[in-house]
This record gives structure tokens, C-alpha cells and sequence, in this order.
């Protein structure tokens, strides 16, 4: 059976890719304190143990403005730990899936991104996130790199919760509206990338015929939004939410909600350590031309969240 390793199994997508992978083969999934990505040692001992088929790597750091101070310790994980598991990826026959961001462009285009188009990220955490990319790149490892952007879940630290809290205890909120982008629901990451792997392995067994399509992709759901829209919506599927959904429930703290007016900003009128690019729309048709793999509409996804009480 097909040996496959997971990093970062209490993430926002590695805790869907937990449950959802087994189907495929044999899952070892290993959180930060089985396996640390600061620690080359460490991450070649376990490859080389688990000795597995397939790499999914849904590890990384994800603090955006902590990275601003804290870039080295971003450098190692997003772009160091990559680049090692890529190595030993290549040397065992293995195929990576990484996650990489939308913060790897600068947001100036107008039209959504693909996958081609020039990088430039505006700060540390795209730096290091686009490094990673590269290291794989080079390594001449099988790869697949999903470039993700504006991922929420039902659990940790994420604009969703944020908002159901926020909106359980003010009466007003004021929420950035000139960035653009499409959120997407970890869930649906995490089926979207055992679909792509399935398609593969039934295709090409697994491995022997991956040169045609390894490379970059983007994952992302179709439509447009701002995260003022985003908000608005949240509120709008929070207010028709079943009282006792257990999620809803643990990041309101159980109250309800008490929101009353949601007032759209500039980017200039809330100011964070790192900078964001404006326009982060990426066009995921090579994903769907090659995989015949689309993730829902944002909204869908949305309010699937919603609608799911075990999510």
C-alpha cells in the first residue's frame, strides 16, 4: 500500500487532508512536535524512515506580519524545509505537494494571476514562501505546488473566526474593501488536492509519467470578493447558522451575534506590518484544464462551512 507522509496534520488544511487522505495509502501524519521543519536533521530521518511515495507538505508559518521580524525563522520553514524534503523526495522516487501563497505576486495586475506571470512579493512571508517554490523547482524533484490564497477554517486562527468573535462583541466593525481576492475553506483545498492525487495515480501510476504535469498550480475558487464582502457574507450565513453548531459556537464564545453595521475601509486606514498585495485573483483553469478539478464557487464554500456542524 502506498506510504504517504503528511507534515503539519493540526494546520487548517493538514487537519482536512488527515481525514481525507487515507483512501489513498498508508498516511503518517505528523504535527510540529513530531516533526520540526526548523530541524534538516530531523526532517531527512523521518523521510528516510516513513520512506513514503508521497510527500504532502501542509506545514509552513503562516504569521504574516510576524514575519516581518522574524523572516529567518519564516526562511526556515517556508523555503529550508522544502527544499530538504525535495531532496530526499528526489532520492527516494518520491512526489512532493507543497502549498505555496498568492503573496508570491505583488497585486498590481488587474486580470486574475496565472501561474506564469511574473513574481514579486511585497513582504517576508511571500519572500519566503516564493523561495520555497523555487528550492523545489530546481531540485528536480516530482512535484506538485498548489498556490492557495485566503484560507479559512473551522478551526485555529483564521479571518472567519476572527469575524464571528469580533461580530459577538461589537455593534460595529470596520473591514478593509479595496483587496480582492477569493476565500477558500480548507476543506475544500484538502479534496481538491486528494482528487488531483487520485487522478494521478490512476492515471500514471503514481509516478511514471509525472514529468507532463509536475509543476505550479493554482488552487483557488471561482469569483471575485473583498474581504468587507467576505465579512458581510459571514455575517449573513452566521445569522441563518443553527445555533448550536459547535464550531460557531466556540468562536463566538456562545453568544450571539450583536454586529449591526460593517463599514468598509482603505488598506491606508488599517495599517499591519506587512504589506498586502491588492489584487490576489488567481486563475486556477490549468488546474481544471489538467485535472478536471474546480473548487466551488466562494460563496458555495461558504456556506458548506456553514452548513457542515462536524466541520
Amino acid at each position: 500500500m502506498t506510504a504517504i507522509l503528511l507534515t503539519g496534520k493540526n494546520g487548517q488544511v493538514g487537519a482536512d487532508l488527515e481525514l481525507l487522505l487515507p483512501p489513498l495509502g498508508n498516511l503518517v501524519a505528523l504535527d510540529r512536535s513530531q516533526l520540526d521543519l526548523s530541524d534538516p536533521r530531523e526532517i531527512r530521518r523521518i523521510v528516510r524512515q516513513v520512506h513514503p511515495r508521497i510527500i504532502v507538505n501542509a506545514a509552513a508559518y503562516t504569521v504574516v506580519d510576524s514575519a516581518e521580524t522574524e523572516e529567518k525563522v519564516a526562511h526556515a520553514v517556508n523555503a529550508d524545509a522544502p527544499a530538504i524534503l525535495a531532496d530526499e523526495a528526489r532520492k527516494i522516487g518520491a512526489i512532493l505537494v507543497h502549498y505555496s501563497t498568492d503573496y508570491v505576486f505583488d497585486g498590481l495586475k488587474q486580470n486574475p494571476y496565472e501561474e506564469n506571470d511574473p513574481t514579486n512579493p511585497l513582504n517576508a512571508y511571500g519572500r519566503t514562501k516564493l523561495a520555497g517554490e523555487i528550492a523545489i523547482r530546481q531540485s528536480g524533484v516530482a512535484h506538485l505546488i498548489f498556490r492557495i490564497s485566503w484560507v479559512y477554517a473551522t478551526r485555529g486562527r483564521n479571518f472567519l473566526l476572527t469575524l464571528l468573535r469580533l461580530a459577538s462583541q461589537r455593534k460595529e466593525l470596520r473591514i478593509v474593501r479595496d483587496q480582492t481576492g477569493t476565500p477558500n475553506w480548507s476543506r475544500e483545498i484538502a479534496r481538491a488536492t486528494v482528487s488531483v492525487l487520485h487522478n494521478v495515480s490512476q492515471e500514471s501510476g503514481l509516478l511514471s509519467s509525472l514529468e507532463e504535469v509536475s509543476g505550479t498550480y493554482h488552487m483557488t475558487a471561482p469569483g471575485a470578493t473583498t474581504w468587507f464582502e467576505f465579512a458581510q457574507a459571514i455575517s449573513d450565513e452566521a445569522s441563518r447558522a443553527s445555533t448550536d453548531t459547535p464550531w460557531v459556537s466556540a468562536a463566538t464564545g456562545g453568544r450571539p451575534l450583536m454586529v449591526q453595521r460593517i463599514d468598509p475601509i482603505t488598506s491606508a486606514e488599517y495599517p499591519t506590518p506587512a504589506v498586502r498585495p491588492l489584487n490576489s485573483l488567481l486563475s486556477s483553469e490549468r488546474l481544471f484544464h489538467t485535472f478536471g478539478v474546480r473548487l466551488p464557487d466562494w460563496r458555495v464554500q461558504l456556506h458548506n462551512a456553514f452548513d457542515n456542524t462536524q466541520a
